[in-house]
């Protein structure tokens, strides 16, 4: 953030859209509406869901007509949308509806959830769900008779069973995912600064390595400057019998030559204090060379570490400095790296310069006891400053772990870098790993997986909250105590199409049964109805029920019996056939 930044335009938050948060405008209107179409698909199926059980839409508040069904649906839609900017108000606004409309469950469910992940602070979710626990009961034990839910005890334990299915469930799980998302968070953000304290490390490895490389340049030109300065002396002192007139030309180059020391050192003081190597490792002329390679084989091998040595090429004394002093480093840096982390394993070091190429490789094997817990791996402060090295020469350098289990180091760096190359490489270039690469590569894929697998997720999410609810539903339906049964008694007035209407009918069979052998038929009766009547008989007589109407009104009801008539049966023994 710039230091021009006013406080206010630090401290304000974003605006947020009331449906989905500081985005662009567009992508918050499209995504508003394909919100708002899947809220609209969820209250369908949950309505479609409701009527297949039947007998569970006239008790759910669906005996409300066609239009207030499609205005408390649009209601619910909006306050799904809102649930980001004011997850309190969604959850207890659509927890009340529901007791109105429970087709709306599961927008009440995604609200919960919702709000429940991203607030943080715990008390005030709680609070939020428990009044939606307790709003969703309230709700339906009102509404109860206006609604067409029955009683009011009723209305409550249904909304009891409704609120625990699409507001505590779901907020419970709403919580876990939130808790979850503040440790992956939490996570990040430690990664992210450790790879900013790694990036801070290898930038002070870098500068320490051309701090080193500075105070190298400072010994070698100032030796030179040296021996100018002090032949130039000597010259001045011969010319000043000899030939006066050119002595003024010697001292100038004396003094031009103290002035140079002078600006050199404060050159290179601006890089803070020059690192340098000291005592038996000083870096000299011979630097770099076969004999000083040897000699640093030769003290790993007094110190009892196995090493192999070869050189292919000729020696590189005839070539710059600065390309023998990579090669010392190198092949020093990774001596010590073996003495620290690999004592006793085996080391091969090898100096090849074929042309104008020069190239090192120090490979160890696996240690015959690991090291100390305490060394771990190292800090690779070390094989940073050898890449910068090499890097600035125009080379490459490569480590790692070898299929054996070993470890190698191998530089390439050209045997006499262009005089006009500069000394300054882009650092930045360096901390890009491969790796990076192929994480930003592969980056919108892994974007894209993750939103499949959140979709399916929810989606789950969403048909099992759907399936608790109908089951829910279907208990406390199926508990609910049914009214008593009252069979239909025919009643004298009753007219003719009310009993026809509850299944009472005339019938051939019993009206044969009682011709001959019923009562008199009342006199004004006009028509008479014989139903039908169970053909046990008791007694040997069958039981028969008469209705006699009259213009269609039934006038009398009559209840009498009439025997049994049986065939008779042919004596034992005769023959049924003439």
């Amino acid at each position: 953030m710039s230091s021009s930044a006013s406080p206010a335009s630090v401290s304000r938050p974003p605006a947020r859209n009331p449906f989905t948060g500081p985005e662009e405008e567009g992508p918050q209107l499209r995504r508003a509406l394909g919100e708002a179409i899947v809220a609209g698909v969820l209250v369908l199926l949950t309505y479609v869901a409701l009527d297949w059980y039947r007998g569970v839409p006239s008790m759910l508040g669906m005996t409300l007509d066609g239009g207030a069904m499609v205005g408390l649906a649009i209601a619910g839609i909006a306050l799904v949308l809102v649930r980001r900017r004011f997850p309190a108000g969604s959850v207890l606004g659509l927890s009340a509806l529901m007791g109105l409309f429970p087709a709306t469950g599961l927008l009440t469910a995604v609200a919960s959830y919702t709000a429940a992940r991203q607030t943080a602070e715990r008390r005030r979710r709680a609070t939020m769900l428990l009044a939606g626990l307790a709003m969703a009961p309230l709700a339906c034990f009102v509404s109860a008779p206006l609604t067409g839910l029955g009683s009011r005890p009723y209305g409550l334990v249904l909304g009891a069973v409704l609120a625990a299915t699409t507001v505590l469930v779901p907020g419970l799980v709403g919580t876990a995912s939130g808790q979850q998302d503040h440790l992956v968070r939490a996570l990040r953000e430690r990664t992210a600064a450790a790879e900013e304290a790694r990036r801070l490390a290898d930038s002070e490895a870098r500068m320490h390595e051309r701090s080193r490389i500075a105070a190298e340049m400072h010994d070698l030109v100032g030796h030179r400057l040296s021996l100018i300065s002090l032949h130039a002396g000597g010259l001045e002192m011969a010319l000043q019998e000899q030939s006066p007139e050119l002595r003024d030309e010697a001292a100038l180059v004396r003094g031009a030559t103290r002035d140079a020391m002078r600006e050199l050192r404060e050159a290179l003081g601006v890089l803070g204090p020059l690192a340098r190597d000291t005592g038996t490792d000083a870096l000299t002329d011979a630097t770099g060379t076969r004999a000083d390679i040897e000699a640093l084989v030769a003290e790993s091998r007094g110190v009892g570490v196995p090493v192999e040595f070869s050189w292919e090429g000729a020696d590189l004394d005839a070539r710059p400095a600065r390309v023998r002093r990579a090669v010392h480093r190198v092949a020093r840096e990774s001596l010590t790296n073996v003495h620290r982390y690999a004592a006793g394993a085996h080391v091969t070091v090898a100096v090849a310069h074929a042309g104008e190429r020069v190239s090192v490789r120090v490979r160890n094997g696996v240690p015959p006891v690991p090291p100390a817990t305490t060394t771990g791996l190292g800090s690779g402060r070390g094989l940073t400053g050898l890449r910068e090295r090499v890097a600035l020469l125009g080379g490459s350098l490569e480590a790692g772990v070898t299929p054996g289990g070993g470890f190698a180091v191998t530089a390439d760096l050209p045997a006499d870098p262009a005089a006009a190359a500069p000394l300054a490489a882009d650092a930045a270039s360096y901390e890009e790993s491969p790796q990076g690469t192929a994480d930003e590569s592969g980056r919108g894929l892994r974007r894209l997986q993750r939103g499949l697998t959140s979709a399916a997720t929810g989606l789950l999410g969403l048909v099992g909250v759907g399936a608790m609810m109908l089951f829910g539903v279907m208990l406390v339906n199926d508990a609910k105590p049914s009214r008593p049964y009252h069979p239909f008694e025919p009643r004298v007035g009753m007219p003719q199409e009310q009993l026809q209407k509850h299944g009472i009918s005339d019938y051939d069979v019993t009206r044969a049964a009682a011709a001959g052998r019923e009562p008199r038929r009342p006199e004004s009766a006009q028509d008479c109805m014989y139903p039908w009547v169970d053909d046990r008989a008791k007694g040997g007589r069958l039981q028969i029920v008469r209705y006699c109407f009259r213009s269609d009104t039934l006038i009398s009801i009559d209840r009498f019996t009439v025997p049994v008539v049986t065939e008779p049966q042919p004596p034992r023994g005769s023959s049924t056939h003439d």
